[in-house]
């Protein structure tokens, strides 16, 4: 253990490097808890130490300055200091140091970044099977509006009404057919049997002319052009009578 010179010494450099103590929360109420453990003066004088180690793994400029120390038993201290890295708000370098007693040097135990209690920190993690179900619930709760029972009977309702006034409709006209049918074959009935006069005229097959469809056929229609051997013969008729007349 160090002397009472030695503690005086310890304290003086540990205030003039700014280092403050980091006190833990106190147990509860009734609890009778042990007494914490001084500071090692050697410990707490020994930032260059601990800057060091720092060094080793991180820039200069990522290491601020210290914050405070932790004790955590004796002989055992942590040094903090502030880091100075982007996106770590609050963050500090803590580099624990020890000794074996009171006459070694101290050595350094383990080199950590630490969240200070202003300290920027992801939210909480929470477990694939917690977030799964939570999921499964949001679904379930906004499906709710889209499979109401109501809303499909009334479309099915719907859909029935609609089958039924077209299966009506033909219904409709299956019964015109039928009572035409019906008519059609009261009216052969009656004429076959005589009980309905028909004028001859109107049974009779149109007249044909025989001298007039030959004529119609034999004359082209206005402005049709004739055949080739049509208009061909006709030339060589016209020839031979000039030929006829100049003899």
């Amino acid at each position: 253990m160090l002397d009472a010179e030695d503690d005086v010494a310890a304290e003086t450099t540990a205030a003039d490097a700014g280092v403050d103590a980091v006190t833990a929360d106190s147990g509860p109420d009734g609890v009778k808890t042990e007494p914490a453990a001084e500071a090692d003066g050697v410990l707490l004088a020994s930032v260059d130490v601990a800057r060091a180690a720092l060094l080793a793994f991180t820039p200069a400029d990522t290491i601020g300055a210290p914050v405070g120390y932790l004790v955590e038993g004796e002989h055992v201290l942590s040094l903090l200091f502030q880091c100075t890295m982007s996106g770590y708000p609050g963050w500090n370098w803590t580099v624990t140091l020890s000794r074996l007693d009171g006459e070694s040097q101290p050595s350094v135990l383990e080199t950590e970044l630490m969240p200070g209690d202003e300290a920027l920190l992801a939210p909480e993690w929470v477990p694939w099977s917690d977030r799964l179900t939570d999921f499964g619930s949001a679904e379930e709760a906004s499906s709710v509006g889209f499979t109401d029972k109501s809303d499909d009977d009334n479309l099915d309702d719907d859909l029935d009404d609609d089958l039924d006034d077209d299966d009506d409709d033909l219904d409709d006209d299956e019964l015109i057919e039928d009572d035409l049918d019906d008519v059609l074959d009261d009216v052969l009935e009656g004429v076959l049997d005589g009980d309905i006069e028909v004028d001859a005229d109107v049974l009779a097959p149109p007249e044909s002319h025989p001298d007039e469809t030959a004529k119609a056929e034999g004359q082209p229609e206005a402005g049709a052009p004739e055949p080739p051997a049509a208009a061909a013969l006709e030339e060589l008729t016209r020839e031979d009578e000039q030929d006829d007349e100049n003899r």
